[in-house]
């Protein structure tokens, strides 16, 4: 056997037992450990009202994964925002971003009928609010129990909002926050 026809041959041979090695080492069963069992996303996009950066509208993407133990993690990031500003930010009734002003999103996602509140203890779709940086950069950075993915709190098919203002947790229905910056809807995948 001449040494190319050889070295060709062991390349094969290698080669198969590489594949064998990877193919065995993969798992197409459930899930174990802490990854997400469902996920969603929101692209923001910016609305017609007035922007904190007039030559910059506000855009960003908010990601949703439903962990194993029912909590929902929400993260993501949301610029040129007002610098070292704070925005209101909720989950609104509609994934409707037609109108200029997004009030086509409805009000804020309450399955449950609560007043609105703090998160965690009002709305279902009630966000901690954002905290821009000095470049106008907010990350999001969120464990919830009450949002979820399927069933009756399912935030899937919704609007994510950001506003102008800060929320300020007490007022009735929905915290003063101002005209919507920017509006997004959640998509499972």
């Amino acid at each position: 056997m001449t040494a190319i026809a050889h070295l060709g041959r062991t390349t094969i041979i290698c080669s198969a037992i590489g594949l064998g090695l990877l193919v065995s080492g993969c798992s197409i069963g459930p899930s174990t450990g802490s990854l997400p069992e469902q996920v969603a996303q929101a692209p923001l996009r910016a609305t017609q009202v007035d922007q904190p950066l007039a030559a910059k509208p506000v855009e960003g993407m908010i990601r949703f994964a439903a962990m194993k133990d029912g909590a929902t993690r929400i993260t993501g990031e949301v610029k040129n925002l007002k610098p070292n500003a704070v925005h209101g930010f909720h989950i609104h009734e509609r994934g409707d971003c037609s109108a200029p002003d997004a009030m086509s999103a409805g009000g804020h996602f309450n399955p449950t009928g609560s007043p609105h509140g703090a998160p965690g203890h009002g709305h279902v779709g009630d966000l901690p609010t954002l905290q821009a940086d000095a470049m106008g950069t907010a990350r999001v950075q969120y464990v919830s129990q009450s949002v979820k993915l399927t069933g009756p709190n399912s935030v899937v098919g919704k609007g994510v909002i950001v506003h102008k203002d800060p929320d300020d947790i007490n007022a009735q229905p929905a915290g003063n926050s101002g005209p919507r910056l920017a509006c997004g809807v959640i998509a499972g995948s």
